[in-house]
């Protein structure tokens, strides 16, 4: 392998490269602001006038959360952890499972814009503002990251300029985003999930090749603890179990998948609930293929590595710069192609910052401003282009902020466990139990909310000692040091040095440090839903919910099951069947005029 010397600098090739994806995804915007020039309906805008079929939502869907986070974070999360990682495969399956199955029918059947505004049809306006302005609050966050992150890791290693990529970054997203909608969206997604696996599998290929097989990287990985797949503890401050993947994985991808206006924007936006489905179940396909790939660029990073940790003998400043690290040392005689990769990780971070800002515009327009006034239709339309343009230029400050929040990458996966599980139990609230009122949703979501971030927050501080995260052995007894520093000693640090460089003496830790500041990431999004819903029944049935009358349509019915579906299929076409048209309820909720016109019948479905 190179040393770290030879390693960090593109070649023309590889800025040509790079540089192609930004101008593709550019044009992509370009091209809908004009084609779409006579649909200025917000509806065009924001939701694609349901026109979207199964395929480009599918790799839209696929594109929005596999952001550089997952490429760069995932392959490293299982060099230093192992392959434990793919079990989330399992959850996905599930989630999907869950969304189309639940959430899906419900929000198509409503035929609404935003998932916040089911809120306000359920509960009251307010219930519909708290849960959007945290929804705001958790995607500029969350996107803000994203921007940090990737440009923070590629800077370090290959010599880019980290404002101008940050910058770069957020401009491009907002140009498309401002322009062309939501379709502009959909198909740059669906380019850029392209361009996630090509850089991938140039990345699989060299490292099967440099390593003389995928054997070797096999036994490699089995001999060093990596094929760590089945761990049935169920201790729930263990970092990552098969129950804490699978039990909290679903819960944090469902109040994603589910509820997440980013996500659900997109699959509503198709022309049938049929292809809504379908794409979520494609989308599930794209998953596990990411998920594969991410899984055995960690397990080539360790045959690579195994006896020379680039972090640990401080080549790189930090895990997530690995990948960028491995494919400088292993593709640097191929011009272009690691520019490729460039192109790889940044398509992640262009798809899911364009992801966020187009469903930060959908939810402000949709769910604070629309409500208030009485605007034109093309007066709407540039309005959520403008709110596109701001959320681009305020993420973009976000992502200056993020420099100074130090573990960013955990502070991305703490963002959507700690914030999503109480939306999701908000959301199970009004779905499932007809007698939650308002009172019970306010305080079910306020008090889960203070509770998942009293845990997430303290587990930021007070960092899980080692023998509750399990990071495996890294080694440097092959690496070749400059001086005469004890190769020996630098081993055994390994796997402490990181815990006393980022946390407090293990004296000054308090109790609940080693404790309920330790419960794996993955249950924040548990103690989240499960908090918001055990407190909304309780605050809802003392404060009279048994007396309202709540409107079905508004509840997950017979209608929206899949058993539901079979019993109509097995119908004779001369039977009669019942109309199941969504009307609003006269005494609860609004009339939507911008989607009233298409009311989704039975007929419809079939």
């Amino acid at each position: 392998m190179a040393t770290s010397t030879e390693i960090g600098r593109f070649s023309p090739w590889d800025y040509v490269v790079f540089a192609a994806v930004l101008l593709i995804s550019a044009v992509i915007g370009i091209y809908y602001a004009f084609a779409g020039r006579g649909k200025t309906t917000s509806q065009e805008f924001l939701t694609g006038a349901k026109s979207m079929t199964a395929l480009p939502v599918a790799l839209s869907l696929t594109a929005s959360f596999m952001s550089a986070v997952t490429i760069l974070g995932t392959p490293a999360d299982v060099y230093r952890y192992g392959a434990m990682y793919g079990i989330f495969a399992i959850s996905y399956a599930l989630v999907v499972i869950i969304c189309a199955e639940i959430f899906l029918p419900v929000f198509y059947r409503l035929n609404i814009a935003s998932t916040y505004e089911y809120l306000e049809l359920r509960f009251n306006r307010v219930v519909r503002i708290l849960g959007t302005v945290i929804f705001i609050i958790e995607m500029i966050l969350y996107t803000g990251i994203v921007i940090y992150a990737p440009a923070l890791a590629l800077n370090q290693v290959s010599g880019f300029n980290l404002w101008g990529a940050m910058i770069a970054t957020g401009l491009v997203c907002t140009f498309y985003c401002s322009l062309g909608g939501l379709k502009a969206v959909i198909w740059t997604d669906a380019f850029q999930i392209i361009i996630m696996l090509a850089g991938f599998i140039a990345v699989i290929i060299r490292g099967v090749v440099v390593q003389g097989g995928i054997q070797t990287i096999l036994n490699d990985s089995y001999y060093g603890g990596r094929l760590n797949f089945w761990d049935f503890d169920p201790h729930p401050l263990r970092r990552h179990t098969f129950w804490t993947i699978v039990i909290g994985g679903t819960f944090l991808w469902t109040g994603i998948y589910g509820v997440n206006q980013s996500q659900v924007q997109r699959y509503i936006a198709c022309k049938s609930k049929f292809q809504a489905k379908m794409s979520l179940y494609i989308n599930l396909v794209g998953l596990w293929a990411i998920l594969a790939c991410a899984v055995l660029s960690g397990l080539i990073l360790y045959s690579v590595y195994k006896d020379c940790d680039p972090w640990t003998s401080k080549r790189i400043s930090a895990p997530d710069q690995l990948m960028p690290y491995l494919v400088l040392d292993i593709l640097q005689n191929y011009p272009g192609v690691p520019g490729l990769f460039v192109a790889c990780a940044y398509s992640g971070t262009l798809s899911t910052v364009s992801s966020s800002i187009n469903a930060l515009a959908a939810v402000t327009v949709e769910d604070l401003i629309k409500p208030c006034t009485n605007l034109s239709e093309r007066k709407l339309s540039w309005l959520s282009k403008g709110m596109s343009a701001f959320y681009g230029v305020l993420c973009i400050a976000m992502s200056v902020i993020a420099s100074h929040m130090g573990s960013v990458i955990q502070a991305a996966l703490s963002i959507f466990a700690m914030v999503g599980g109480p939306l999701l139990g908000l959301f199970s609230l009004g779905l499932f139990l007809p007698f939650c009122n308002p009172p019970g949703a306010i305080v079910g979501l306020l008090v889960g909310f203070a509770m998942s971030l009293w845990a997430g927050i303290g587990a930021q501080i007070y960092t899980p000692l080692p023998e509750r995260s399990r990071p495996l052995i890294l080694s440097t007894a092959g690496c070749y040091f400059s001086n005469t520093t004890n190769i020996t000693s630098v081993t055994e640090m390994t796997t402490t040095m990181i815990f006393t460089t980022v946390q407090p003496h293990v004296s000054e830790r308090p109790l609940l440090a080693d404790y309920w500041y330790s419960l794996s990431y993955l249950y924040f999004s548990i103690l989240g839903t499960l908090v918001t819903v055990v407190v909304g029944i309780i605050v809802s049935l003392l404060s009279g919910g048994w007396k309202q009358n709540v409107n079905r349509d508004y509840l997950y019915g017979r209608q929206d099951s899949i058993l539901f579906m079979f019993s109509c299929f097995k119908t004779n076409k001369g039977d009669k069947i019942e109309d199941i048209s969504w009307k609003p309820h006269p005494k609860v909720g609004h009339d939507n005029p911008t989607f009233s016109q298409d009311e989704i019948s039975l007929s419809q479905m079939k």
